[in-house]
């Protein structure tokens, strides 16, 4: 713990936690000297919250008998998205962050009614996030430091490692963070390429500060810049597919990160980069609406392939029982 108030937080999570404290043992969990935990105390006093001193071996610090902070008033849907939430952020690759979320837990339950401190248990103990994905875990200092400045517009230095572990150092003016495909990443003006660049956490070595501003595109969505770039990315088939409905229609039967959708007059246009053309073949056979396959050539004949099994399978004699 590095900021005072995170300080006097955590005495008063001591004095609830313990009932009475000794100084030494106070100041040595804290990791500051007698006089620093004693302008601590006083800060509570002022903030309104007793607390009573004790000299002698048996003494200590301790909060006033049968003084309790008040309950937090959450409502019913309150409780269950703050016990949600904590759930999802100590399982999306939060690594630092577990036992944070853990604290945090606690911190709630002892100040919440108990009906509702039930409910936050319960979601806790028996809700289960599918996170397979999460393969990566982001530096949590990095979180921290690129959401800020993405939120201030305030310009960083970045030390960054390649997937080959080459360091090089850049500019950086963050727009915002995602989590996709099972990492973190931050997407943001890269001074370095002169051109919108997206960095993965866990490859972030250093953050940096930097006196410069710099003013975020209104509206930037991280997550769709993402989407696009990996649907973009060259692989060995270029394919273009004429999909005959609607664009709405044709983007709730592809995942998001494997094309990019041009509405026109006559339908919607699928852009999209594969390697395993057989894979894109029967993903089109399986649509509820016509498509005109405009390239590759060898997309046509997969899905020719693919038709002439299915036909096979239909065409097998029925086994006698």
């Amino acid at each position: 713990m590095t900021k005072p108030t995170t300080r006097v937080l955590a005495v008063l999570e001591l004095l609830q936690a313990h009932g009475r404290i000794s100084g030494a043992e106070m100041a040595a969990r804290l990791g500051v000297d007698a006089r620093t935990l004693r302008r601590y105390i006083a800060t509570l006093e002022e903030m309104g919250i007793p607390v009573t001193a004790e000299r002698g071996r048996a003494g200590g610090y301790s909060l006033v008998a049968g003084f309790k902070l008040p309950p937090m008033m959450f409502s019913e849907d309150e409780a269950v998205a703050l016990s949600v939430g904590l759930l999802a952020a100590r399982s999306f690759g939060l690594g630092r962050t577990v036992p944070a979320v853990a604290s945090a837990q606690a911190k709630l339950e002892r100040t919440m009614p108990a009906s509702l401190r039930q409910r936050v248990r319960a979601v806790d103990e028996t809700v289960q996030l599918d996170v397979r994905d999460a393969s990566a875990s982001p530096s949590h200092t990095a979180l921290a430091a690129l959401s800020v400045a993405a939120r201030t517009g305030q310009r960083v230095r970045l030390q960054y490692g390649d997937a080959a572990g080459r360091l090089s150092e850049r500019g950086f003016d963050a727009y915002g963070l995602a989590y996709h495909g099972g990492c973190w990443y931050a997407v943001g003006w890269c001074h370095l390429r002169r051109a919108i660049r997206s960095f993965r956490l866990d490859r972030i070595r250093a953050v940096e500060s930097l006196e410069r501003q710099f003013e975020r595109p209104q509206d930037f969505d991280a997550l769709a810049y993402l989407q696009r770039s990996v649907a973009i990315l060259p692989r060995a088939h270029a394919v273009e597919v004429l999909l005959k409905t609607t664009l709405e229609r044709a983007q709730g039967q592809f995942p998001r990160t494997i094309a990019v959708f041009e509405q026109m007059q006559d339908g919607v246009v699928m852009h999209n980069q594969a390697d395993d053309i057989g894979w894109m073949a029967r993903q089109l056979a399986g649509l509820p609406f016509d498509f005109e396959i405009r390239r590759p050539a060898a997309l046509r004949e997969a899905v020719r392939e693919c038709a002439r099994k299915l036909l096979q399978q239909v065409d097998l004699p029925v086994p006698r029982s």
